[in-house]
């Protein structure tokens, strides 16, 4: 158990608590509770303690046990505590026993991410998904704050039947309203095909980048597209995804897509709800992996991150790993480490750009199949085609001489149309 200290009495007051599996791996078990402690800052807690816990399994009616709840209980009064925040999933029936114990609120890892995405959405789309995913937490577990309510009388007075209770009329509003996020979930999900069929008339790919909250999806963003999306030294900093035009060194478009970040125990009902906005990693041509090589967990990240992909089926995309933050080491020889164990990677500083020719290079390797490789002979009277050969394609050899130029250049297929006249043979 470790204890904090803080004078800030304004501020709401944490305690951690965390369950170690004696099975399990008890630096996983301090590792998962130190990142509960981050979030439960970038909601602008203070954590004034932490416990942990060793069981076989949780127990069924308070998680950790009766008797450590009320050890945990004494230290938390002690020390005006306002939160206890359980790093796992309570059940309803755990959470209404823990109330009682503890006396003040108590929340689980869920509740907390919830809270977190709830502050951070900016689009209405966002804002949908983040409701959704919070009244579908909270449907079975309205019996926790209804239990003082008494069942109410039928509309036709003492003559009629006792009417639903307070907590089933609420039960009943919630699931409408639930419904009704769905359903316009779903004109988002159609909207979204439609743009996906937009870009397939383009022939443009889409790469979307995917990691670890913090590990820089948005910086790297920024600095490779010149987009200006909220990038901060905090955990799910930015939810609402962002796509941008990149044109790489060999005259390729390429459609970047920032996406939420992923975290260990990231809720099911969350990734249920914002499966709209994660359709964009299932549909993606290729996924960018990135990795905060700094972080001391960078291994337990990476495995976080497949598992969510796992989830949402996206586990069997082409993936390009990128080490990031590879500005904080002074030798190189740490990250040559994790190049060796990943042979298809690439080191870059999303905040500094180094790194990023080696990048470019390796999406438009990683992209380049969906181009058709022509050799094409072009009068030189042509001025205006040979402009827009350069301009919409990848020239790798060029030869003036003669009554017409001739090319050999890399296509996107709907510009094949446009070239036909001048084509003489299609490469392998």
């Amino acid at each position: 158990m470790r204890a904090y200290y803080a004078n800030d009495k304004k501020t709401e007051r944490a305690f951690l608590v965390g369950l170690e599996l004696k099975s399990g791996n008890s630096l996983a078990s301090r590792e998962s509770l130190d990142e509960l402690g981050e979030l439960a800052t970038t909601v602008g807690a203070v954590v004034v303690g932490d416990g942990l816990q060793r069981l076989v399994s949780p127990t069924p009616a308070t998680f950790i046990g009766a008797g450590k709840a009320e050890e945990f209980a004494q230290l938390c009064r002690a020390n005006n505590v306002d939160t206890v925040i359980f790093d796992d999933e309570l059940t309803p029936a755990q959470a209404r026993n823990l109330d009682k114990i503890f006396g003040c609120r108590v929340i689980d890892r869920t509740a907390l991410i919830l809270e977190i995405f709830a502050q951070r959405a900016r689009t209405r789309e966002g804002k949908m998904q983040v409701e959704l995913a919070q009244l579908e937490y909270l449907l079975p577990r309205l019996t926790r704050f209804w239990t003082h309510l008494s069942r109410q009388r039928g509309a036709t007075g003492s003559i009629g039947g006792e009417g639903e209770t307070q907590l089933e009329t609420d039960r009943r509003k919630v699931q409408v309203r639930i419904d009704k996020i769905r359903e316009e979930l779903e004109t988002v999900r159609r909207q979204r095909e439609t743009q996906r069929q937009g870009r397939q008339r383009h022939q443009w790919p889409l790469a979307s980048i995917v990691g670890y909250t913090n590990a820089g999806k948005s910086t790297l963003l920024n600095t490779i597209t010149g987009a200006s999306v909220l990038a901060e030294d905090k955990l799910f900093a930015t939810l609402d995804p962002t796509t941008r035009r990149l044109r790489l060194p060999t005259n390729q478009n390429v459609l970047l897509s920032d996406t939420v970040g992923f975290i260990r125990k990231l809720p099911h009902d969350l990734v249920e709800a914002f499966k709209a906005t994660l359709e964009e990693v299932v549909e993606a041509d290729l996924l960018l992996h990135v990795v905060d090589v700094s972080h001391p967990q960078a291994t337990e990240q990476i495995q976080a991150v497949n598992a969510v992909l796992v989830e949402i089926g996206a586990a069997d995309k082409p993936t390009l790993m990128v080490f990031n933050k590879v500005d904080r080491f002074e030798s190189e020889d740490f990250v040559r480490q994790w190049l060796v164990q990943y042979p298809r990677a690439v080191a870059v500083s999303a905040r500094t750009g180094a790194g990023f020719p080696a990048l470019m290079a390796e999406l438009g390797a990683a992209l380049r199949p969906i181009r058709e490789f022509l050799d094409l002979s072009i009068p030189h009277s042509a001025a205006a085609a040979i402009a827009r050969l350069h301009a919409v394609g990848q020239v790798i050899e060029r030869d003036y001489e003669g009554e017409k130029a001739r090319f050999k250049a890399r296509l996107p297929p709907h510009f094949h149309a446009e070239f036909a006249p001048f084509i003489v043979s299609e490469q392998p």
